[in-house]
This record gives structure tokens, C-alpha cells and sequence, in this order.
């Protein structure tokens, strides 16, 4: 009887609004309250109108509310690439109050099964971010800044752990070591190895910089398998401008001015000069295309 009350609070105040698509509900379950900012309950509000609040803050029955309100488009770009992983607890957890045309429960399906163009664009979201961090770790040991070094060769082992699980069809968790654990002992030994070795810093940085080297040249063709595809679906040349405007890129949390680069090193693309209609003077635009097959232009 008590759940019916609170859904018919939530129905009946956010359910009318104007563009709505889908509500769902999530209740904390912990009394840190991590999962949801700090509030006792989660309404994410799916909606198609064009101007809405992104959040609010409300406060019902000495239960402190927070209220999303996010477009599908953002919503799904979120489970890609978001750095907030909550998004998935919610969504698996959550219940759903409404659901017009059943887009939840048909993202619910598409999240269990892992679907392939979304798993595509999560690896490659993780890998470019893994890339980045791993270079930014690696410029940092020349530098000679050991801490700055550490900090980012860690966040590049948690990259790494995340594209292990997606390969594995599974979402990345809040105890992403605990799942490592069992999934990759390989992954969680270098974590290890990182953090409570008798190595000196620069010897356990350098170390796992040499691993995530290894394994970037490694998985770098079937990480970036959408971007690949992508460059070579037609014969023209690609801008990055045209690249990031493309709909299976726009919004993912992409480095994509760096995975390009590395998929020419490697050969996989090919960069190309051209001159540019908003420059003079010699200045040609670069340019990306197929390594296999002709280009246009």
C-alpha cells in the first residue's frame, strides 16, 4: 500500500509532464546514498520537449528528491561514455513507472544483451580514454613528475579493466577490482603490482606503462572496429569535423584527435593532405580514408 502512495506521488507529479517518454524510480539502497548525489530518491525523467529543467531538487515525506530529466539520445550517449556508471544501476534497477512505446524495457534488453553497435561504441569510448591517459602518464615519467605519472597510469589500468569486462559482455560495476578479480586476474595483478609493490614509484609506473603499451597495439584494431568501419563506409575523405558530427559518434566521451593519429601510425586509416577552402597560403587540411580502397577526395 506504502508503494502505491509514493508511485501515485510521482505519477501524478511528474507523470503529466508535457514531452514525457518514460519515469523510472530509483530508491537508495545504501546509506551512504552514492548512487544518486546524495538524495533519497532518484526520478529520471525521459522526455522529447524541447526546453526542460536538467535537475531539480524536491523534498516529500522527509525524502529529498532528485529529479533528471534527459533526452533518449543523451540518456543512451550516457551509457556509452558516461563518466558516471551509476546510469546502469539505474536503469537495471530502477522501477519503471511509465513507459510510452516501451523504450525502457526494450533498453533494458539492449543493455543484458549487449547489443553489438552499443558495445562498439563503448569499447571505443574506453580505449580512447585509456589511450589518452596512457600517454598523458608516459609524458608525465619524461617530465620527471613520478606522482602525476602514478595518478594517470591508474586511471589508464581502470580503462583497461573496463574494456576487459565489456569484452566479456559485461557492465562495468562501482567495485570494478572486485570484478577484475575474477574476470582478469592478469588486469587486477598489475593494479596490485601498481599500488602495493616494494618497487619504488617510477619502477611500478614504468612497469605497468610497458603493459598498457603492449596491449594498446593490441587491441587498438578491434577497439576502434566503429571508428574503422566508419572512415571506410564511403569513398570520400573524412574531416574530424565530419567525424564527430556523425550520429554513432556524437556524444561519446571520445579522444578521437588521438585515436586517429594512432590508427595512421598503425596504418589501419590513412591520413591525407588536402588543400582547404578557408586557408591559404599552402595550409591543407588533414584529412582521414580507408586504408584499403580508393578516395575521392
Amino acid at each position: 500500500m506504502e508503494s502505491l502512495v509514493k508511485n501515485s506521488f510521482y505519477l501524478e507529479q511528474l507523470g503529466q509532464e508535457e514531452g514525457i517518454v518514460s519515469l523510472l524510480l530509483v530508491a537508495n539502497p545504501f546509506s551512504y546514498q552514492p548512487l544518486i548525489d546524495g538524495m533519497d530518491r532518484l526520478a529520471l525523467i525521459i522526455t522529447n520537449a524541447s526546453t526542460y529543467k536538467d535537475s531539480e531538487h524536491l523534498i516529500w515525506n522527509d525524502a529529498r528528491i532528485l529529479v533528471r530529466r534527459v533526452t533518449r539520445e543523451k540518456l543512451e550517449s550516457w551509457i556509452v561514455s558516461s563518466p558516471n556508471r551509476n546510469v546502469i544501476y539505474w536503469l537495471v534497477q530502477g522501477e519503471v513507472l511509465i513507459d510510452k512505446d516501451h523504450y525502457l524495457t526494450s533498453l533494458r534488453d539492449r543493455l543484458m544483451e549487449w547489443s553489438p553497435h552499443i558495445r562498439e561504441q563503448k569499447l571505443l569510448s574506453e580505449f580512447s580514454q585509456f589511450v589518452r591517459s596512457y600517454l598523458q602518464a608516459k609524458q608525465d615519467l619524461r617530465d620527471g613528475q613520478v606522482l602525476d605519472a602514478y595518478s594517470n597510469v591508474l586511471a589508464s589500468l581502470h580503462y583497461w579493466a573496463h574494456i576487459a569486462l565489456v569484452e566479456e559482455g559485461m557492465h562495468p560495476e562501482l567495485t570494478v577490482w572486485e570484478q577484475m578479480r575474477r574476470v582478469n586476474p592478469g588486469i587486477y595483478k598489475l593494479f596490485e603490482e601498481l599500488t602495493t609493490s616494494g618497487e619504488t614509484l617510477e619502477q611500478r609506473v614504468q612497469l605497468v606503462l610497458l603493459a598498457c603499451e603492449f596491449t594498446i597495439l593490441n587491441k587498438m584494431e578491434s577497439s576502434c572496429s566503429l571508428l574503422i568501419r566508419l572512415i571506410g563506409s564511403r569513398d570520400e575523405s573524412w574531416s574530424i569535423s565530419e567525424l564527430m558530427k556523425h550520429p554513432d559518434l556524437v556524444g561519446l566521451s571520445l579522444e578521437i584527435s588521438v585515436l586517429l593519429q594512432k590508427l595512421v601510425h598503425r596504418g589501419s586509416i590513412l591520413e591525407i593532405a588536402k588543400p582547404s577552402h578557408h586557408f591559404y597560403n599552402g595550409i591543407l587540411e588533414l584529412r582521414y580514408a580507408s586504408a584499403s580502397g580508393k578516395t575521392n577526395n
